[in-house]
């Protein structure tokens, strides 16, 4: 089979590697479609992610949907949880899957993802989808499940201001999150013009340039008052965290999901102290798939927005290419 393989810093190669066989509790899968997200940009552009560097080649991709080739199932479209947890450490134990200690998570930590033309992976982490589903909407349900699990930290209520900074995919994602959960206004800000247009399509009521202008213009539109909540997703070094701490009103709740490139963010501390800031952090997602299909299914989150650019297996190097000048929105390589 095809395999495409991250060899190091701007080094992709296409291979010829053996088709894999599936283990016990295993299912052998053809791969449909993949996104690139921006943890694949990192690897590719950087050789690393948040401190986990690369080591050997391997198969970036972990957002991917499948068609089933063995088992009951054969033949289903489906999408593919990339994060398996041991179920016995202190933290599955607890109910927090995605802080397990021995957490296996496909095209990250030298672990081979889907961008290759047939995957191996245990049955109890993929999920068929509904008949409705195409193999793009089904790659996209791993950062819906981030967006998700970002909602479920922020507490949204209906009637809230929301604050998203950073209007890529997975603050696309969650733009329609805190609107489905009942946020009033939800204010969108990102350095690119052209992302706070599907900003609008998914839910954005107010919008603002990312330019330096931004905090002063939230602040403005809520008489000052400030932003009950607010999700960074731009993952830009502090930027987007210092806005959020200066919109927030007090007692809000910072929810940051954004990666850094530079693996470290910063904040004014006595604003933050002052207003009695509570910052939550992120970690990937627990338990989202069902929730994320049944939201798609009944059209209560339209992925489609979001699905700007298509490539083939043989185009990687300009996929990777596209995704890392972070032109549209999301970019996938289809097999």
């Amino acid at each position: 089979m095809k395999a495409i393989l991250l060899h190091g810093i701007n080094d992709l190669k296409m291979l010829d590697i053996p088709i894999p066989q599936p283990a016990p509790n295993e299912i052998l899968l053809r791969t449909a479609s993949v996104g690139i997200c921006g943890s694949d940009v990192h690897y590719y552009k950087e050789g690393g992610t948040g401190g986990a560097a690369l080591d050997k080649p391997f198969t970036l991709g972990h957002e991917f949907s499948a068609y089933i080739e063995s088992g009951k199932d054969k033949g289903r479209l489906a999408s593919i949880d990339p994060a398996l947890s041991c179920g016995e450490c202190e933290y599955c134990l607890e109910g927090n899957q995605n802080f397990c200690l021995n957490l296996s998570f496909a095209g990250a930590e030298g672990i081979d993802g889907g961008l290759r033309e047939y995957v191996t992976w245990p049955e109890k982490a993929v999920f068929p989808l509904p008949e409705n589903f195409t193999p793009e909407e089904g790659a996209l349900l791993e950062p819906l499940g981030v967006a998700i699990h970002a909602l479920h930290l922020g507490k949204i209520f209906p009637g809230m201001d929301v604050g998203v900074f950073g209007a890529g995919p997975v603050g696309l994602l969650t733009i329609q999150m805190a609107k489905a959960a009942g946020a009033a206004r939800i204010f969108v800000t990102d350095k690119l013009s052209h992302r706070l247009e599907f900003a609008k399509e998914c839910g954005a009521t107010d919008i603002s340039l990312a330019d330096g202008s931004e905090a002063k213009n939230i602040l403005q539109a809520t008489q000052t008052r400030g932003l009950d909540v607010v999700f960074e997703a731009a993952g830009d070094d502090g930027s987007a965290v210092e806005t959020a701490v200066e919109t927030s009103k007090r007692g809000a709740t910072v929810v940051v999901i954004g990666i850094p490139s530079e693996d470290k963010t910063s904040f004014t501390a006595s604003i933050s102290r002052r207003k009695g800031l509570t910052f939550k952090i992120a970690r990937r997602m627990k338990n989202t798939y069902p929730t994320a299909i049944n939201l798609v299914s009944r059209r209560m989150v339209n992925l489609k927005p979001l699905i700007t650019h298509r490539f083939s297996p043989q185009e990687y190097r300009e996929a990777f290419e596209k995704a890392a000048k972070r032109k549209g929105i999301k970019v996938f390589i289809n097999f």
